[in-house]
């Protein structure tokens, strides 16, 4: 049997490191919220300063900047509306994972469609998932512990963890995975320490 090695061709290891963690950082920003990391990018292509990989220039577009930016204001704004919140967690979970496959393959730009749809596939979805389910725990048990009133401060920790993070990724991608890596540490240390105050499972040692 021969091995068969596919090529990446016209980039060296650092630039495809720098390709997969800028698509890994915006892909985990949309887990936050699915629209504004897709703005952030749009803008930032239609201003030259990203280039998209093959099929994806219409993300960079006029049209798509200015639906993007719609869809992102609303968003916005509901996730502010009590009820109307949990709600959209559970519609954003499959849009997410979409989402940040389709932002992780854009700017994954000339690596061979094989290695870029599954690695858009299983590191941006998967981030975008993970992100995604993460944030919907904690507002979920913000919901419970606090009838909806602490969910105002995880709508606005969302909403700078998405910018924030979309900016990073464009700007020091691989610092943005480490920012990315220091959330889910932060807030899954978090999460344990509400289902514990909730009665929901044993205490556990740190």
């Amino acid at each position: 049997m021969v091995a068969r090695v596919i090529l990446v061709p016209h980039m060296a290891g650092t630039e495809v490191a720098l390709s997969v963690a800028l698509g890994v950082g915006l892909a985990a920003a949309v887990g936050f919220r699915v629209f504004l990391p897709m703005l952030v990018m749009s803008i930032a292509a239609y201003s030259g300063h990203l280039h998209l990989s093959s099929g994806f220039a219409w993300l960079g577009s006029a049209p798509a900047l200015l639906m993007l930016a719609i869809a992102a204001v609303i968003e916005v704004i509901a996730y502010y509306i009590p009820g109307v919140d949990n709600l959209l967690d559970a519609l954003a979970a499959p849009a997410a994972l979409i989402a940040g496959t389709v932002v992780a393959a854009a700017v994954m730009a000339d690596l061979p469609p094989l290695v870029k749809w599954s690695t858009a596939v299983i590191a941006g979805g998967g981030a975008a998932g993970l992100t995604q389910g993460i944030t919907s725990l904690l507002r979920l048990k913000s919901t419970t512990l606090t009838a909806g009133l602490g969910n105002h401060v995880v709508a606005t920790g969302e909403l700078g963890g998405a910018l924030g993070l979309s900016l990073l990724a464009l700007g020091a991608p691989l610092l943005a995975l480490a920012a990315l890596a220091l959330f889910c540490w932060f807030a899954i240390r978090l999460l344990r320490r509400l289902l514990r105050k909730s009665g929901g499972t044993p205490p556990l040692s740190s």
